[in-house]
Formats: structure tokens, sequence, C-alpha cells
């Protein structure tokens, strides 16, 4: 069985002391040693195939090096692995594993896992949701310091992350009066929630800023599916003047569009324009032609909630808030100048 290469043995490898290969390794005291040199022991140390004792540094810092993930359906999602790939990347880059659970829905099952990862003595915990929504942090979750992600948390000592929706709504606009468009409808999520009202509000001062108005005529809301938003477009698309632009609430709802359209033999973009938000690739890259849409920024969120994270575990008295992170524009061909 071949010896477990230590600290030692990189540090005569790599021709430094000890205290140096220590610091080089650590992400809180990298800065100490020069740029040149932490790579070079960082390349010695991997070629040794040298791994730090994480058990022993954890009782030093009194950690666990340990960050427990807790979703509602994340993981049953596409939109699971941009988020958790964001908050693992965070967590990986500063010596942390990151443990996910999903509870599926199911509150008991929560509180569970909640405990389960309190018995593994996580350092602390992101509770995650699926979509942006109001929620009652589970009070389990007191015990560790928690970051929420993708929803507005009912204690404000909590720090949180959200798309900037109403951001997304204004860039949908912009997007499409920049186009040529003048007479342009909504197609909005029936349910009462943030990212509802957000899109809504940053759509309307959008136009507004150009001199248009949404009028009540022109906004219609439906189930957030594809049977939701082709119903709602076929309303709209099928008045004596209809709108030459839709947004629509998500994907799936412009991809009901994109239907309704074909149904009243009227083809995307040359008839009506259509923007989406989500960038579901499934979707968005399968639809002919291609649907521009606002992409939502799980990745970075994911991101920004571990990050906060760890700097709250640093800094108990770090400043807490709220974050919101812009949506790209994903371009691609459902949006042209309406016909003369």
């Amino acid at each position: 069985m071949a010896t477990k290469v230590n600290i030692r043995d990189v540090a005569k490898a790599a021709g430094v002391s000890v205290t140096t290969v220590s610091h080089a390794l650590s992400e809180a005291h990298s800065s100490r040693v020069n740029a040149r040199t932490v790579e070079h022991i960082k390349a010695v140390a991997g070629d040794l195939g040298y791994a730090p004792n994480r058990l022993a540094s954890g009782l030093r810092n009194q950690r666990s090096q340990i960050l427990g993930l807790v979703s509602d359906e994340i993981t049953t999602t596409p939109f699971a692995g941009a988020m958790i790939q964001g908050a693992q990347d965070a967590a990986s880059e500063h010596g942390y594993l990151l443990m996910v659970v999903n509870s599926g829905l199911d509150n008991e099952l929560e509180r569970q896992e909640i405990r389960a990862l309190q018995q593994h003595q996580v350092d602390g915990i992101v509770y995650a949701r699926m979509f942006n929504q109001q929620v009652s942090v589970p009070g389990e979750l007191g015990a560790a310091p928690t970051v929420v992600l993708d929803a507005t948390p009912d204690n404000p000592a909590l720090s949180s992350v959200v798309p900037d929706e109403f951001g997304a709504g204004e860039s949908a606009a912009e997007l499409l009066v920049t186009a040529g468009h003048r007479r342009i409808a909504m197609v909005n999520n029936e349910d009462d929630i943030p990212a509802a009202h957000g899109r809504l509000a940053g759509f309307r001062a959008a136009l507004v800023r150009h001199g248009l108005e949404l009028p009540a005529d022109c906004l219609v809301a439906g189930h957030p599916s594809t049977a939701g938003g082709r119903e709602a477009a076929l309303q709209l698309l099928s008045r004596p003047e209809p709108p030459t632009a839709l947004f629509c609430f998500n994907d799936q709802m412009a991809m009901g569009a994109y239907q309704a359209a074909g149904h009243l033999g009227l083809k995307v973009p040359a008839d009506v324009s259509i923007v989406g938000v989500d960038n579901l690739e499934l979707i968005a890259d399968g639809l002919w032609p291609g649907l521009s849409t606002m992409a939502l920024p799980h990745y970075e969120m994911g991101r920004w909630a571990v990050l906060k994270l760890l700097e709250e575990l640093e800094d108990p008295g770090a400043p807490r808030g709220q974050a919101k992170i812009s949506c790209p524009v994903i371009e691609r061909e459902s949006v042209a100048p309406p016909r003369n």
C-alpha cells in the first residue's frame, strides 16, 4: 500500500518550508505567498497526489468545511444543474464540500433533512426554492448561518438572492420597442408571485419611457404552461387589431404562443414577434425560429448564495440584505420589425 503524502513531502519536493506550503494551499492565507510560488506549490502537490487533511483543519478552525443546500424541487427540474453547479463551484473554490438534499415539498421531510445536516455539523445552509417566491423559513434553520436562494424570506435578518424580475421585463420591452413594435401585449402568469408582478412592472415602466402603454386588453394572464400560453395568445392574436409582439412570462408560455400563431396562420417573427423568460434551452433552442428570451441567472444566484454564506461565516456582523441579479438578453430569431 502506498504511503500517504503529507505536507512535509510537498515542502521537501517544492524546496520550501512547511509553513509556506500551508499558506499557499490555504484560501485564507495564500496572499501571504508570492503568486508564482503558490502556483509552483500547487503543481507539486497535484503531482504528488497530496490532499489536505480536512478533519484536522476543521478541528483547528472549529469548522466542518461542509455546507448544506436544502431545496424543495430544484433537483427534479431543468434549472437544477446550473443553480447547484454555481453553489458547488463557489464552495469547492473555498475548500468546502456541498451537501444537497431535496424535500419534494414535504415539510416533515424538510425538517428531517435540516436536522440531518445539523448532525453532520454543517457550517451553514443555503435554503433554496425552485422559483422566486415569498417563503417562511423553517425555525430549525436558526441554529446555523443561512442564506436564502431564489426567494424572499420572512426573516429580514437573513440574506437572500433573486433574479432581477423588474429588469427582465424592462429588457423584454426594450428589445421589442427597439425592433419597431408599438402594439405590444403581455402574456403573464396568473399566479400571485413576485416574478409575475416584477416582470409586469418592469415591462410597463419601459413602455412608458418610450411614450407607450400597456392597455388592459393587451394583458392576459394564464397558467404558466404551454397550454396556458396558447390560450392567452389566441385571445390576443384573434382580435381585429392584434398586437404585433408578445412578451410571455416564461419560455413554456412562449411555446404556446408559437402554437397559437401557427393555428391562426401567422408566422414568427414575420407576423408576430415573441419573447420569453428562462432561456430553457430545450424550448428556446428547440423552437423554430429560435426564441429570444431573458436568461434566468441560476448559476450566478447559486454562486452568490454560497459566497455570501461564507462571508457571513467569516464575519457574523456582515450586512444582510437581498441581492438582485440581472437576467441577460439571449437574442435568437423570434423578433423582427413589424410589417408596415
